[in-house]
């Protein structure tokens, strides 16, 4: 089994020249998980380590893990932690350490479908081996899957680009909100993947990033990622979109998704349905880039938890500089619901999905 997991690890050497950032890397000798601690970007490159699980739930609902893929792929490794922690001597009492493992990792963000969509595939793995009776197997086969879980973000993200790419024309202007990069996933990217595979076929492109208030992700992560790939870039506040399109500063917008339900209403960043309401007024038009795993099986938008943070994320500038009065009365929801009216297209893994959504995301997720 381990010359199985390091044949599968190698597989990475394939897609090196996508992987210039590698935001979460698993040790397979160690059984260790690190990571890019992405609250310090663009200031410091940190990687953090740990064989404690609970400090991988930590790292995700802190955002030192964020996007996502990113944070699906986290959950993943850290259920392999908690089970290789595991000191049972039954399966039945190993499985109840991996239930608990998940329930700490899943009340960590409540919004990204990828979290729960790694959480139960790893279960759903546990239980096609549990009936052997052998714990040290279904640890194995819980590291393998979380490895599959990992590669297979990377080629969607590249087969993302790929398809997108299309959607970008030369000389085109393109905003995205947020970061969408390899920071947002096990490398690569999603939305700014579309924009980085466009420009690895040289075309001449420029990125219109807005800041993405309250935490910066724009501002931070994705210009520091532009810049390191030499993608020209214009950094805008969020509340420049409507001004960005009217002047044809942009001719189009291209973003994430923390979660897609079959109607095509979309859960992403807060700000996101601002700049597709923006986009539509003018004429532009809006994608949305994600893999399939975002996509919850679900044709009820009201199934979509919004997640509320720390109203001092508001109050303060990242964590620090207080802005307002200390107690202000503050509203900080971490996403917003783009309806399917807005969207031109989604774009994944498995092709460009144009309206109607509920008949081709339902084509897509049961072919």
């Amino acid at each position: 089994m381990v010359i199985y997991l390091t044949s599968q690890l190698s597989e990475l050497d394939k897609y090196k020249e996508f992987l210039k950032i590698r935001p979460i890397i698993w040790d397979p000798e160690r059984k260790e998980l690190s990571w890019i601690d992405t609250r310090l970007i663009p200031f410091k490159e940190v990687y953090i380590s740990t064989k404690d699980y609970r400090k991988v739930a930590h790292a995700i609902r802190t955002m030192e893990i964020r996007g996502a893929p990113a944070i699906g792929v986290a959950a993943a490794f850290g259920m392999t932690l908690a089970a290789y922690e595991s000191a049972a001597k039954s399966v039945a009492d190993f499985i109840k350490d991996l239930e608990t493992a998940k329930r700490v990792i899943a009340s960590t963000r409540p919004t990204a479908f990828n979290l729960f969509w790694a959480l139960n595939r790893i279960m759903k793995r546990v239980k096609s081996v549990s009936e052997r009776e052998d714990i040290n197997l279904i640890k194995e086969a819980i590291e393998n899957e979380a490895i599959s879980i990992m590669l297979e973000d990377i080629k969607s993200n590249i087969e993302m680009g790929r398809l997108g790419s299309k959607l970008i024309d030369n000389n085109d202007k393109v905003l995205t909100h947020c970061n969408t990069g390899a920071l947002a996933t096990a490398g690569f990217g999603t939305a700014l993947g579309v924009i980085r595979y466009a420009f690895y076929e040289g075309k001449n492109i420029e990125v219109i990033a807005t800041e993405t208030r309250p935490l910066l992700q724009g501002a931070r992560l994705t210009v520091w990622e532009l810049k390191k790939e030499g993608i020209p870039f214009t950094l805008v506040t969020d509340s420049m979109a409507g001004i960005v399109f009217r002047s044809g500063k942009a001719n189009k917008a291209i973003v994430g998704a923390d979660r897609i339900v079959l109607t095509g209403h979309t859960a992403n960043k807060i700000g996101t349905y601002m700049i597709a309401l923006a986009a539509n007024h003018n004429q532009k038009p809006f994608y949305v880039s994600a893999p399939t795993s975002t996509i919850q099986p679900s044709n009820d938008p009201k199934s979509i938890i919004i997640e509320e943070r720390d109203p001092n994320e508001i109050r303060k500038v990242l964590g620090k500089l207080l802005i307002t009065v200390p107690d202000a009365k503050v509203y900080n929801p971490a996403f917003d619901i783009t309806p399917p009216e807005l969207i031109t297209s989604i774009i994944t893994e498995k092709g460009i999905i144009n309206p109607p959504y509920l008949e081709n995301l339902q084509r897509v997720l049961n072919p």
